[in-house]
This record gives structure tokens, C-alpha cells and sequence, in this order.
């Protein structure tokens, strides 16, 4: 009995890691597809502004987050343009960064609408557009589709759910999502970026700010919603908040197009 036993498990864990190695040789990109590259170009302002060999750059990296991470649709379908937005999301904040890959994520959820804090679709009550999972819900991301689309194709507003979302991730890299990125943020710089946010967040609360009130709701939402605007609109970010511009640059290590 106990030899068959053996030999059972030998062939389920044979079966499993056949499995998982399969999935992922048929997921892996050398490249990406001329279509993904079309959206690119029409959609993503921040891939429009790079140089050739930077986009070359950004493509090798989103072929690498498409080949590591699983996109999985629930209750509606993932279209192309959906892995594009997705990919792009998650390598903007970390472009600057040679061979960085998120190892505290997993898989990506995409809902057909906005959902609860239970993940749940049902009812009136569905005011979240995007969030990192935690408990069992660990190194998972749900987006709701709607608020993934409206991120890129709404070009007037400083807002991007996904990137908001890869930004929570980046910050809970050092074991808290606390608005302090200590895995990019250099020592030297911590104080005054706590000091800064500080100060920004008063602003937001005195009605002194155009960053999103949303921000003020603690320090690890403004410093998503900062980044989203950062990313988005650079130009109106550097004119409108120079030091927190000047610091988010450090933090993310690239130099946004401002012009």
C-alpha cells in the first residue's frame, strides 16, 4: 500500500509540474504581437513619448510580464487591448528599472464592472474600480474593466486605476503598503518624502490641491494617486506641484516627458 501510495504521488506531482512548465512554455513572448504594438502606439501616451530603443526597451518588458503573470477574465472575456493596458500599467512605474519583475504577484483578476470590498459584482453598492488582494486574495490584483479602459482612453483626466494599483504593489515590496516606498526610495529622501506627503495631503484637505481627494484618505493612496498623476499628465503635475515632481522622479527613477 505504501508503495502504491508513493507511486501516486510521484505521478501527481510528475502531472503538476508538467502542468505548471507547460503553461508556462505556451505563455512565454519573445515578443510582442504587431497588433498589441498598434494599441500601443494609438493608446499609451507614455510609450509614444520614448525613442525607438526605448520602446523596443518597453515591449521586451511587457512580453515579460505577459509570460510571468496570468490574466484571467472573470465573467467576461480578456481582449487584447485589455493585456496591453494591463502590461503597460504595471511596467510604467518600474520602467527605469533593468530586469525588475513583480514577485509578489501572481495572477490578475479582471471583473466586467466595479465591485465591493467582498469582490462581489452584486448589489448597488460597488464603488471599488481596483485592488491589490490580500489574505487568500494574496499576490493577486482585481480591475474592473471599465475603470482599466477609461485609464487610457480618457486623455483629459489625471487618473489611471491599474497604474494605481502597480503602484500599491511597488509599495508593498517592503512588507506595508504605508505610502513609503523604501524599496525605491533612498534613504536620504525618506524624511522629506513623509514631510512632503504631509504637507501635499493638508493641501488636498483644504481644498488647496487639484490632486484627487482620494489621496487624502491616507498616505499609501496619495502616493498612488500622486503617481497616477505623475504618469498621466507630467506637464500640469511639474507646473502645478514642482517639489513633489522633483521627488517623484527619484522615486521612480525616470524622467517623465514634461513637454
Amino acid at each position: 500500500m505504501q508503495v502504491i501510495f508513493v507511486v501516486a504521488l510521484i505521478a501527481i506531482v510528475s502531472f503538476l509540474l508538467y502542468g505548471i512548465n507547460s503553461k508556462k512554455s505556451q505563455a512565454v513572448l519573445t515578443e510582442l504581437p504587431p497588433s498589441y504594438k498598434t494599441i500601443l502606439e494609438q493608446q499609451v501616451a507614455f510609450y509614444q513619448a520614448l525613442d525607438e530603443a526605448e520602446k523596443k526597451r518597453f515591449e521586451k518588458k511587457m512580453a515579460a510580464f505577459l509570460s510571468n503573470i496570468t490574466i484571467e477574465g472573470i465573467r467576461t472575456t480578456v481582449e487584447d487591448i485589455d493585456r496591453v493596458f494591463i502590461a503597460a500599467s504595471a511596467v510604467i512605474p518600474i520602467f527605469a528599472f533593468p530586469d525588475w519583475q513583480y514577485n509578489n504577484l501572481t495572477n490578475v483578476l479582471l471583473y466586467p464592472e466595479h465591485f465591493n470590498q467582498e469582490f462581489d459584482m452584486e448589489g448597488n453598492e460597488k464603488p471599488v474600480m481596483g485592488m491589490v488582494g490580500t489574505g487568500y486574495m494574496n499576490h493577486k490584483m482585481i480591475l474592473s474593466k471599465p475603470a482599466l479602459q477609461e485609464g487610457f482612453q480618457n486623455k483629459t483626466d489625471k487618473n489611471n486605476t491599474a497604474i494605481h494599483e502597480f503602484v500599491h504593489l511597488l509599495d508593498k515590496l517592503d512588507g506595508d503598503i504605508d505610502g513609503v516606498p523604501e524599496v525605491l526610495l533612498q534613504q536620504q529622501y525618506t524624511i522629506p518624502w513623509i514631510q512632503l506627503m504631509h504637507t501635499e495631503i493638508t493641501d488636498i484637505l483644504k481644498n488647496r490641491s487639484d490632486i484627487n481627494p482620494y489621496g487624502a484618505t491616507s498616505k499609501s493612496e496619495f502616493f498612488a494617486v500622486a503617481a497616477e498623476y505623475f504618469f498621466e499628465k507630467p506637464l500640469q503635475f511639474q507646473k502645478k506641484h514642482p517639489e513633489l515632481f522633483t521627488m517623484m522622479q527619484q522615486i521612480f527613477g525616470t524622467k517623465v516627458s514634461s513637454t
